[in-house]
């Protein structure tokens, strides 16, 4: 089994992080580099297993490659149902969903549109769009402001049980970083506190 990722990459670190969770020693997974950033993500080689061109793939050892984050996550939780990360019962797998979709919708992506366009990291391969980064850069932040509020009455993201909507919104956050957006002390305390649970679980580190 291989995984095709780039390590600083949000979704490569998604996936390592419910491989952990779910008790899977990494080090029994062969971690390929693939440097997007230089653009080897574009090869034809690697499109070969994965025509969209993004990480992370994981190659089966039948040859079988999966891409997308939430398809490699589902191929493990199927393969290794404890702990479940994506819910056990219909309502808890509905729901974990819906929060997840929320946490990859208006967290994640926004902070991901905000890096692309305010950085001009990829500007060799797409148009840049500052003022379009700068305004997901602020749906972001307002996106803090209300998890700190829906977690007054929630220990999780999803609930009441760790889900991969913690590994998303957590990866989101720490993501965030590197455009300079942070968690405000002054108005973000409850979201402060449960990222600092989650981080230190130590699946967080991988």
């Amino acid at each position: 089994m291989k995984l095709y990722e780039f390590e600083r990459a949000p979704n490569p670190r998604r996936v390592r992080f419910f491989i952990a969770e779910k008790g899977i020693d990494l080090a029994s997974i062969e971690r390929i580099q693939i440097d997007i950033g230089g653009g080897e993500n574009r090869a034809a080689e690697f499109r070969q297993m994965n025509p969209m061109g993004t990480v992370p793939v994981l190659e089966l050892d039948d040859g079988t490659a999966l891409s997308e984050t939430m398809a490699i996550c589902r191929y493990f939780e199927g393969n290794h149902p404890e702990p479940a990360l994506l819910g056990q019962s219909v309502i808890e797998q509905a729901t974990i969903e819906m929060w997840n979709r929320r946490m990859e919708f208006n967290l994640l992506l926004p902070v991901a549109m905000a890096f692309r366009h305010t950085t001009g990291h990829f500007s060799d391969r797409e148009n840049v769009f500052p003022d379009y980064g700068s305004d997901c850069g602020q749906s972001a932040q307002r996106m803090f402001d209300f998890l700190n509020d829906h977690l007054a009455d929630n220990d999780y993201i999803a609930g009441r049980q760790f889900s991969v909507a913690d590994i998303t919104a957590v990866v989101s956050i720490d993501f965030a970083r590197v455009i300079k957006m942070r968690l405000d002390p002054d108005k973000h305390a409850r979201l402060i506190d449960w990222h600092e649970r989650i981080s230190a679980r130590p699946a967080a580190s991988v």
